[in-house]
């Protein structure tokens, strides 16, 4: 078996990200570059929960989509976002490079495709609102060349809701695993946090602006739109 070519969140022979998605178990994101890796589900660090991702949406999620009558959900995860758009009569599609998380939002009867954002999609140009949630602008390491075309995907009108880290101003890329409770360590892929206030930078980069931002709870999102 040939390794893969192009690591992307949680993939290598571990997997952790499928093994905790199907057991709703916990992950912790990690530099690579942190000493002893696999040693960390023992140590005292944040941990995320991969069942809420397979829960329904909550107020925070429902308020990206609050106007939107079109949605692509970009690294869909189960497809929370998807069925919430579904059941609010909305177009919608998702889009994952996870084969397990693809798995089971079909298996689930929700359209979601498997890929990356970078691949060509469906209707490209006509969605209304790209979704970005879950710190998914990290994906690829490059949050200017994710939100650019994460806005070549939805129609002239069309924005890209980001959810942004807690820190406002953190804005750094680097090179990460996921790592599970029993310390098995994903393969390495690059990965990116973005601040509000960071995020306006790589918008004016790619030709965005943001042009709204608000906040539910503990999270905060930004709206970015073609800036002419």
């Amino acid at each position: 078996m040939t390794a893969d070519p192009q690591p992307t969140f949680g993939s290598g022979g571990a997997e952790p990200y499928a093994r905790a998605l199907r057991r709703e178990g916990r992950l912790q994101l990690v530099r690579s570059d942190a000493p002893d890796v696999a040693d960390l589900a023992a140590a005292d660090l944040d941990a995320f929960d991969v069942a809420r991702w397979s829960r329904g949406a909550d107020v925070a999620d429902l308020s990206t989509i609050l106007d939107a009558s079109s949605v692509l959900d970009i690294g869909c995860g189960p497809a929370r976002m998807v069925r919430a758009a579904v059941d609010r009569g909305l177009g919608a599609l998702g889009v994952d490079v996870s084969v397990t998380a693809v798995a089971m939002a079909v298996d689930a009867g929700l359209p979601v495709v498997a890929g990356s954002v970078f691949d060509a999609l469906p209707g490209e140009g006509t969605w209304d609102v790209a979704l970005l949630l879950d710190g998914n602008i990290g994906i690829g390491g490059d949050p200017t060349a994710l939100v650019a075309r994460a806005s070549s995907v939805v129609a002239p009108s069309g924005s890209v809701v980001v959810e942004t880290a807690t820190d406002p101003a953190v804005d750094v890329a680097y090179d990460a695993q996921v790592v599970d409770e029993q310390g098995r360590a994903s393969a390495t892929f690059p990965w990116a946090e973005v601040g509000r206030e960071a995020l306006g930078r790589h918008a004016a980069a790619a030709g965005l602006r943001v042009s709204q931002t608000w906040s539910v709870g503990r999270r905060t999102f930004c709206r970015l739109v073609r800036a002419s």
